[in-house]
């Protein structure tokens, strides 16, 4: 069934006992061996009725997407790769672009707390670890206008090891010495997070000021504080300090006598911002 004695399949029946409605928040819980991308195959699902709060985890993908159309790729059970369908009808759709930051959010507490490593987030969606900060973890959301839905993926590094990492500047919660390195826990763990942020997200109809995500994604912003470059779409570049994280989610660069306020381009650490 499976060869690698470090890296043990999930315990779905464990999962959906502790996580499943009556007991808990989530609708539906697959584990399935093999999958091209789980948001792929929760988007399609999306228009045919799928309930809120339906997660799907896969212990390999062989297709994973990251932003930008980047491929995703990881051994088989050397991670956690998961997607959940959530259907915010609570929550004005213009306030839809805070899910990935808050999912960000939980992912940054999850990791802090039981793997006791210092977690913070590169602006929009990338979770970073140790002192040279690199990269762990991946988030992708995806707006399904028909279901209306969305579907947000997330891509963590676990037991990788160096010679196993994507590409350059990645890392593992094993390579970092984590101190929980045990994908049940961490996923149980994530998922109760998960729900009870959004619940405190949707309880105030997703205003990031009065629910306090706003402030909470800014608290574990690494970008913040940082000069930054940003390549815009169409190739353009814009080099700036990243000085705020405005109410609609978005990255404020100061460059020049400009402010300007971005929801999308790929960021890089310059270094600390300009006194």
């Amino acid at each position: 069934m499976w060869s690698d004695l470090e890296r043990p399949p999930l315990r779905v029946q464990a999962l959906r006992r502790a996580l499943l409605a009556p007991v808990g928040p989530y609708a539906a819980l697959d584990v399935v061996a093999t999958v091209p991308s789980t948001n792929t195959a929760l988007a399609a699902a999306a228009g045919a009725g799928t309930p809120d709060r339906t997660v799907l985890v896969a212990e390999h993908q062989s297709a994973g997407r990251g932003r930008a159309a980047r491929s995703w790729s990881a051994p088989p059970r050397s991670g956690l790769a998961l997607s959940v369908l959530l259907r915010p009808t609570e929550v004005p759709p213009d306030r839809w672009s805070w899910l990935p930051l808050l999912v960000g959010v939980v992912l940054c507490r999850t990791v802090s707390t039981l793997g006791e490593l210092p977690a913070v987030l590169k602006w929009p969606n990338d979770l970073l670890l140790g002192a040279d900060q690199r990269k762990a973890a991946g988030i992708l959301a995806e707006v399904i206008p028909a279901a209306p839905a969305v579907v947000v993926g997330i891509g963590l590094n676990v037991t990788l090891r160096p010679d196993e990492l994507p590409v350059p500047g990645a890392t593992s919660l094993a390579i970092e010495q984590a101190a929980c390195t045990d994908r049940d826990p961490l996923l149980r763990a994530l998922l109760r997070a998960l729900d009870s942020e959004l619940r405190q997200w949707c309880q105030h109809k997703g205003d990031p000021i009065t629910s306090g995500l706003r402030e909470a994604y800014r608290q574990r912003c690494a970008t913040l504080g940082k000069q930054v470059r940003v390549e815009l779409p169409g190739h353009a570049e814009l080099i700036g300090d990243a000085v705020d994280i405005d109410t609609a989610g978005r990255l404020v660069v100061s460059s020049g006598s400009e402010r300007r306020a971005l929801s999308v381009g790929d960021v890089t650490h310059v270094r600390a911002a300009r006194q």
